[in-house]
């Protein structure tokens, strides 16, 4: 990575490195300790935090088989880190360690674009994230149900995912100190049985089975759809960056780290599943993981990837609901939200944010899954365009301000690095079905009025708006966003 010290010296570190550099603007003091004295994420959780903003292990990858089979499962879990994954991580990388703060994205684009298109992109990307945060009360019951019948539908369903989703959201309230170190535990064992359903596998492997593909028979919207959905949502943890230890040198390591960990957490039980049993397609679904592990090594070894799969969504919806939260608190110190989204719990959590995330999660929860993943898809990638527009644009009109950790290309190569991915989010938003479509249209629509409606219920006091401090300073227009960038 090339990193610039104070003058024009240029110097190329590993991956995770950082020079050190203040995140200090010109003419500016360093900002003051923070009120609250909540304790810091250290690497290890935040490696945690990142698998389950991403990944949280290989349930809900099952669908990728019944759409397009084996062979083009298990490539696409390996190519798909390649044009997807890879670029966003080392974008998060480059601009958190620039804007190491709450409202992560957000930021990135109100330096870029201005404060009306930084206020779109925390928009859609909290909308977004509430959507992808509906899903994991129902991936939870769906592992379930196979063991309790009464989880399949009818009201102990919704009485299930509403109680799930309040024991949840408190565990977020208490702290996110506490939430890194649960994601840890979570993440061990939820990984854990994976690893022996493969020792299991080993005497009924056949690489045959793996080879399997039928191009006249694929679903490429439920396809891409399921590997856009595990593989993404890496820029999540920027919304964290003010709660890191040290961001500008931990958030890379981690970073690289979870992104290891996710793309095996993948591919590896997708090779055993696939090589040790024969294939029926049309089971491959989410849940089905639980009835190959029965197959390979009986009752117990189910009912551990049923508990794990259990575990692993509460990790995912813990690690969902803190980057959702801190984004509106980041927003409220950014002064784009009320004031009253700052107020933080005597934990230090984002008190107002988590409740807004909890109330959309419930209201979102009758979606069915399928759903759930087209329609967070597509709001998911209006964001991304923006924030590769912002990463560039950022490139190009400010290439002194202080990076402490830059991905070593020049502007023609972050331009070039930022077209596959974008290629693909097309492909994804071609791919959409009318009803997700108009329904995520309709949500973006409420963004683009509803940031004026604030800014009219500042101007007549109806609401009380304020920037934090602590922060350094950016101006709304674009020119003056991008020159305070510059040291």
């Amino acid at each position: 990575m090339k990193l610039r010290n104070t003058g024009n010296r240029q110097a190329s570190v590993a991956m995770g490195q950082s020079d050190g550099v203040e995140y200090v603007n010109i003419n500016e003091v360093p900002p003051s300790p923070r009120l609250h004295t909540s304790k810091k994420v250290s690497i290890l959780p935040l490696i945690f935090l990142i698998f389950y903003e991403v990944s949280g292990g290989p349930f809900g990858v099952e669908d990728s088989v019944k759409a397009a089979g084996p062979l083009l499962a298990l490539l696409g879990f390996l190519v798909f880190p390649l044009i997807w994954s890879v670029p966003e991580a080392l974008i998060t990388a480059e601009m958190g360690t620039m804007f190491p703060e709450n409202g992560g994205y957000v930021v990135w684009v109100s330096s870029a674009l201005g404060d009306y298109w930084g206020f779109q992109q925390g928009w859609m990307k909290w909308l977004s994230g509430v959507i992808d945060n509906a899903l994991y009360p129902v991936m939870f019951l769906d592992y379930l149900r196979s063991g309790i019948p009464a989880l399949d539908g009818g009201l102990f369903r919704a009485a299930a995912a509403l109680g799930l989703t309040v024991v949840l959201t408190y565990m977020n309230y208490r702290g996110l100190t506490i939430v890194g170190w649960v994601a840890v535990l979570l993440g061990v064992f939820s990984l854990l049985p994976f690893l022996v359903m493969g020792l299991v596998a080993i005497p009924q492997l056949e690489p045959s089975r793996w080879f399997v593909v039928n191009l006249h028979n694929i679903d490429w919207n439920l396809y891409l759809n399921t590997l856009f959905w595990n593989l993404n949502y890496w820029d999540s943890i920027s919304t964290l960056a003010g709660e890191v230890d040290n961001p500008k040198k931990t958030l890379p390591k981690a970073l690289f780290y979870a992104l290891i960990l996710v793309v095996l957490g993948y591919f590896l039980p997708l090779l055993v599943g696939t090589g040790a049993v024969p294939l029926e397609r049309d089971l491959w679904t989410d849940g089905y993981f639980s009835d190959i592990a029965k197959m390979l090594g009986g009752v117990w070894l189910r009912w551990w990837i049923q508990g794990a799969a259990a575990l692993s969504n509460m990790g995912m919806f813990v690690a969902e609901m803190s980057s959702d939260s801190f984004q509106l608190l980041g927003m409220a110190e950014r002064g784009m939200l009320p004031e009253f989204f700052a107020k933080r719990s005597r934990y230090g959590t984002p008190l107002i944010g988590i409740l807004f995330s909890a109330s959309g999660v419930i209201l979102l929860s009758w979606l069915s899954f399928q759903e759930i993943v087209a329609a967070e898809n597509f709001l998911y990638c209006f964001g991304m365009i923006l924030e590769f527009i912002a990463f560039v644009r950022l490139r190009m009109k400010c290439p002194a301000a202080s990076r402490p950790y830059k991905i070593p290309t020049g502007t023609v190569g972050a331009i070039i690095m930022c077209i596959p991915p974008t290629i693909l989010i097309c492909v994804v938003l071609a791919l959409s079905s009318f009803k997700v479509a108009a329904l995520s249209l309709v949500a973006v629509a409420v963004g683009l009025v509803l940031q004026p409606c604030l800014i009219y219920a500042e101007k007549k006091r109806l609401m009380k708006f304020s920037t934090s401090a602590d922060l350094p300073h950016f101006h709304g227009s674009e020119q003056e966003g991008i020159e305070s960038l510059i040291e």
